[in-house]
């Protein structure tokens, strides 16, 4: 009796699957998914989709957070640290107006502590959110507005502001820092920018 391989019948996980960057919402796309959580007065979710807009964080970075990384006595901080896992390194952010709102109406209605997680399972407030749930929440909030879900994910969520504030400035350095890259390359790579827009940009200004 011959033994089969198992990896035979494998199937291949991106099979059937649009796979490489997913788009950046745009600013309408991201006030019609705001407006569309404020409505249904989703507070979670509301403050978790501010967040994400917010601090540019990987996923598995912004569901880590706890309440005392962003609170101070009663007070949201308008701006935050947060040791990234994948690098080891910090990176900050800072924590828009619309964000510290929601997120305080979510703490204040969750009577979250300090030391909870900002984002607790609902069946186990010693855990926080997964990161497969986060995803199904992006899923959506992307399909409330219509928009095709198959290009966008989580990572929509870090590379909208970030994309945003590139093309508005041009400022690479900037984007690099606020995204905790440790390489330029990995900044160029992850907006998407072609070697000659950032050789023209380079060559624009004149010192």
């Amino acid at each position: 009796m011959s033994i089969t391989n198992s990896t035979e019948n494998q199937i291949p996980w991106n099979k059937g699957k649009l796979v490489g960057q997913k788009a950046p919402l745009k600013p309408p796309e991201v006030w019609a998914i705001r407006v569309r959580l404020q409505l249904a007065d989703d507070k979670r979710d509301l403050a978790l989709f501010n967040l994400a807009i917010d601090s540019k964080l990987r996923g598995c970075d912004l569901l880590r957070i706890r309440v005392s990384d962003l609170r101070m006595g009663g007070e949201i901080r308008s701006r935050a640290k947060i040791l990234q896992s994948k690098t080891g390194n910090p990176v900050q952010f800072e924590v828009t107006k619309c964000a510290r709102e929601a997120i305080g109406e979510w703490c204040s209605f969750k009577k979250l502590r300090p030391h909870d997680w900002l984002f607790p399972s609902r069946k186990d407030r010693n855990k926080h959110l997964t990161t497969r749930q986060y995803a199904r929440l992006v899923e959506r909030w992307i399909g409330s507005i219509d928009l095709p879900r198959s290009s966008y994910a989580t990572h929509s969520m870090r590379r909208t502001k970030a994309t945003l504030i590139y093309r508005k400035t041009g400022n690479l350095r900037a984007v690099q820092l606020l995204l905790g890259h440790t390489k330029i390359d990995s900044t160029v790579r992850y907006l998407g920018v072609e070697v000659e827009d950032a050789l023209a940009l380079a060559e624009s200004i004149e010192l």
